[in-house]
C-alpha cells in the first residue's frame, strides 16, 4: 500500500475527529467543558474510550515485541493493574469527588500544604510530559519510517504535523470532545488488533484451535515466574509493581483522572473505572498472543527479525507478509492510539498548569480562556521538542523506558498522596520539595550500589521504594515537629 493511500486514510480519520470536535465545540467551548466536560459525561462512553487512551501506541507495538525477551510475563503486571484500579475506584475517587477538585493536586493543598501542592503538580508535569511525548514518539516514528522518510520529510516536521492535528480538535472543548473522539479511537484500536491476529493466523494456516495450540506449546508462553527472586520478571515484583504503577500513572495522574472526574457522580465514576479495568486483561493478553504468533511466523519462514522488539510488528506488516488488510488496520490502529494518548495528555497538562500553577480561577471567563489556549499551544510545542530529543537518545524498549522514568518521577507523587491518606498527622510543608527531590536521587544511588555489590538491580519495584522514602521523610519531620505534643 502506497504512502499516498495511507496519508489519505490519516486525513480522512482526522477529518472525522475534527467533525466530532466541531459539533461539540459549538455548544461547549467554555473552561468548565474543557477541564471536566461539565461533569456530564456518560460513564459507559468514558469507560470504552479509556481503553484506547490507557493502552496507547506503546502497547500496540511494544507489548508484542516484549515476548521475544520476556515471554508472556508482562501478564503478571497486568494482573497487578486490577488491584490498582480497585484502589483508584474505592479510595482515590471518593476523595476527589468529596473535595470537588478540578485538578487532583488540590487535595495535597488541603491535606498537607501549598508546597506539597506545587511539588505534586510539578512532578506530574515532568512525568506526564516525558511519558506522553515518548508514547506519541512511538507512533509517529512508525509512520515516519514507513511513509514520510520516503518523501524525505524530516521527523521534526512530521511530529509538528501530528501535534497540529491534535491541537485543532482539542483546543476548544478539551475533555468534552475527547470523551467522544476516544470512543471512535478505541473502536479502531480493538478492530485493528483483531484483524491483525486474524491475518497473521491466516498466513500460518491456523484455525482457532491451531492458534490456541501454537500459543500454548510455544517456549514463549510462560506467564509466571516464582523461582527467581533476583529476576525483574519475578511474580511478586511484577504484580505489586503493576498495582502501584496503575495507582501512580492513573490514580494520581491528572490526565487520566480528568476523564473519570467528568462523570456525573461518584457512583458512575466508579462503574467506569471498574468496567474499563476488566478489559485490560484480555486485551493485553491478545497483544502478547500476537507477539507469539509473529515469532512463530518468522521462525517458520526463516525471517530475520529486527534487533529492537518495538520494530517486529511494524516491520513484518510493512513488508507485506500479512496482506493489505493488516497494513490498512495497523495504520488505523497506530493513528487511533496516537491521537487517543496525546489528546488527553495535552488536555491534562493544560489543566494542571492553568489550575495548579497559574491559578486560572482568579480570572474572568474570557481572560481564562485566552490563557488556556496559550498554555495548550505551548505544551504542543514542548512535545515536539521532546520527541525530537527522544529520537536522538532512545536505545531501549519505549514501554520499559517509560516505566523506569515513572519509577523515579511518580514515586514522590505516590508518597505524597499515600502520606496524606494513610496518616492523620501533619508534616512540615516547607520540607516537602526537598524530600521529594532527594528521594529519587537516593533511589538511583541505592540501585547503583546494589548492582555493583550484589549484582541486584531494581525493577519496577523502584516506584514503591521511592514512595516509601518520601513517606518516611514526611513522617520523620512530623515526628520532630510534633515531639512535644
Amino acid at each position: 500500500m502506497s504512502g499516498v493511500v495511507i496519508l489519505s486514510l490519516l486525513l480522512l480519520y482526522f477529518g472525522a475527529l475534527i467533525l466530532i470536535s466541531r459539533i461539540i465545540g459549538r455548544k461547549h467551548s467554555e473552561n468548565a467543558a474543557f477541564f471536566l466536560g461539565n461533569r456530564q459525561s456518560p460513564w459507559y462512553i468514558v469507560a470504552f474510550g479509556m481503553i484506547g487512551s490507557s493502552l496507547s501506541g506503546v502497547t500496540f507495538v511494544s507489548v508484542p515485541g516484549m515476548v521475544r525477551n520476556f515471554n508472556m510475563t508482562y501478564m503478571q503486571m497486568v494482573l497487578g493493574f486490577l488491584l490498582g484500579y480497585v484502589v483508584i475506584a474505592f479510595v482515590l475517587l471518593p476523595i476527589y469527588y468529596r473535595f470537588k477538585v478540578t485538578s487532583i493536586y488540590t487535595y495535597l493543598n488541603e491535606r498537607i500544604g501549598k508546597n506539597a501542592y506545587k511539588t505534586g503538580a510539578g512532578f506530574f508535569l515532568l512525568s506526564r510530559t516525558i511519558g506522553a511525548a515518548a508514547r506519541l514518539y512511538v507512533a509517529v516514528l512508525i509512520l515516519q519510517t514507513y511513509i514520510f522518510d520516503a518523501w524525505h520529510i524530516p521527523f521534526a516536521l512530521t511530529a509538528a504535523l501530528f501535534l497540529f492535528m491534535i491541537w485543532l480538535y482539542t483546543h476548544q472543548s478539551g475533555v468534552k470532545a475527547i470523551i467522544w473522539t476516544d470512543l471512535l479511537q478505541t473502536f479502531f484500536l480493538l478492530t485493528a488488533l483483531a484483524i491483525i491476529i486474524w491475518q497473521v493466523s491466516k498466513s500460518l494456516h491456523l484455525d482457532f484451535g491451531g492458534i490456541v495450540d501454537s500459543i500454548r506449546t510455544s517456549p514463549h508462553s510462560q506467564i509466571f515466574v516464582f523461582d527467581d527472586g533476583h529476576s525483574k520478571q519475578n511474580f511478586f515484583k511484577q504484580f505489586m509493581s503493576g498495582c502501584f504503577v496503575t495507582i501512580a500513572m492513573t490514580g494520581i495522574d491528572q490526565e487520566m483522572m480528568q476523564k473519570n472526574l467528568s462523570c456525573k457522580n461518584l457512583k458512575e465514576a466508579q462503574k467506569n473505572v471498574c468496567t474499563y479495568s476488566l478489559f485490560f486483561v484480555p486485551v493485553n493478553f491478545l497483544f502478547l498472543c500476537l507477539g507469539i504468533l509473529l515469532l512463530n511466523y518468522a521462525s517458520t519462514n526463516a525471517i530475520a527479525l529486527p534487533a529492537l522488539g518495538d520494530d517486529i510488528l511494524p516491520t513484518l506488516i510493512s513488508q507485506g507478509h500479512f496482506g493489505i488488510p493488516a497494513i490498512l488496520f495497523f495504520t488505523f490502529g497506530v493513528i487511533a492510539v496516537t491521537f487517543a494518548s496525546a489528546d488527553s495528555a495535552l488536555t491534562g497538562l493544560t489543566t494542571s498548569i492553568c489550575v495548579d500553577l497559574l491559578n486560572i480561577r482568579k480570572y474572568n471567563e474570557k481572560q481564562a480562556k485566552k490563557i488556556r489556549l496559550g498554555v495548550h499551544l505551548g505544551i504542543s510545542l514542548t512535545f515536539i521538542a521532546i520527541m525530537v530529543l527522544f529520537k536522538a537518545i532512545n536505545n531501549t524498549s519505549v514501554i520499559d523506558a517509560i516505566y523506569i522514568i515513572a519509577s523515579y518521577t511518580y514515586g514522590p507523587l505516590l508518597g505524597l498522596f499515600a502520606f496524606g491518606i494513610l496518616f492523620k498527622c501533619q508534616t512540615n510543608d516547607k520540607t516537602v520539595p526537598y524530600i521529594c527531590v532527594l528521594s529519587p536521587i537516593l533511589c538511583f544511588g541505592i540501585n547503583e550500589l546494589l548492582k555493583t555489590t550484589i549484582h541486584y538491580s531494581f525493577g519496577y519495584e523502584l516506584l514503591i521504594i521511592n514512595a516509601l522514602l518520601v513517606m518516611s521523610g514526611l513522617y520523620l519531620f512530623r515526628a520532630k515537629q510534633q515531639k512535644g505534643d
